[in-house]
């Protein structure tokens, strides 16, 4: 090696010590940060490690990491403002659920052989639908791609998240508009959760998901299993789901 490729290499290794490595303890200081945070919950929370997600991506951009989970927050900041009713929930969930998207998207083209990032994809496509309306969302394209992204999710890893590619799979088979609805296939992918699932994460929303599309499907045995999720789901602390689960309670009297 030359003199001149060897200062050449110096100067890059100082470059890389200097300036990056600095940039990638910063950002995942930062995470650390945005996850402690995310992990309490809340809208508040959820805002604050916005932000510093955010700021770990200005350091680190093409971080996998960052990426989701700056998705994942836009996602479950949204969901909580339906779920706290706020007078513009239905603007978040359109701008939100379309910010996580991108975040989601920006990760899978990072590393497309990990789960989170199409799990997130999907389930920011699903807030966004809410916000904007199940047929726009269509209209759009999104069907296609809400599909081809959880599936991608399932055949990675459907436990992840205790189960939550089936569960979400079956929701949109549940509740897609016609003529695409699939019941049979809803129940399919629900039966596929019920057998793996610990009721870990959202149990109380994914026990009225399955009870509601059992007692649409009717039949004894299905009310019968239906009026256990659904007495379950209505012991939620949370009002939004105790409010759900009495609902549908009240058209099996």
């Amino acid at each position: 090696m030359s003199i001149r490729q060897r200062f050449i290499t110096a100067v890059l290794l100082s470059f890389l010590l200097v300036i990056i490595f600095p940039l990638y303890l910063n950002a995942e200081d930062d995470l650390k940060k945005a996850d402690e945070l995310y992990n309490k919950g809340g809208l508040e929370n959820y805002k604050e490690a916005i932000t510093i997600y955010l700021k770990a991506l200005e350091n680190s951009p093409n971080s996998y990491a960052a990426n989701w989970k700056c998705a994942r927050a836009y996602r479950d900041y949204a969901d909580e403002a339906m779920i706290e009713n706020l007078p513009d929930w239905k603007e978040i969930c359109a701008e939100y659920g379309k910010i996580g998207m991108k975040y989601a998207e920006k990760a899978i083209s990072i590393d497309s052989k990990k789960v989170d990032a199409y799990y997130y994809y999907g389930i920011s496509l699903g807030v966004y639908s809410t916000g904007v309306g199940k047929i726009k969302a269509i209209k759009e394209g999104l069907k296609d791609k809400l599909i081809k992204n959880m599936e991608t999710a399932y055949e990675i890893d459907k436990k992840y998240m205790d189960g939550g590619p089936p569960i979400v799979l079956g929701r949109f088979w549940a509740q897609v508009p016609w003529p695409f609805r699939d019941k049979d296939k809803a129940l399919k992918y629900y039966k596929d959760y019920q057998s793996i699932t610990k009721y870990d994460v959202a149990p109380d929303i994914r026990r009225i998901y399955i009870g509601e599309l059992l007692l649409e499907l009717g039949g004894d045995d299905n009310k019968k299993v239906a009026k256990e999720l659904l007495e379950l789901a209505a012991q939620s602390k949370r009002k939004y789901y105790k409010d759900m689960a009495n609902s549908l309670l009240s058209k099996l009297k």
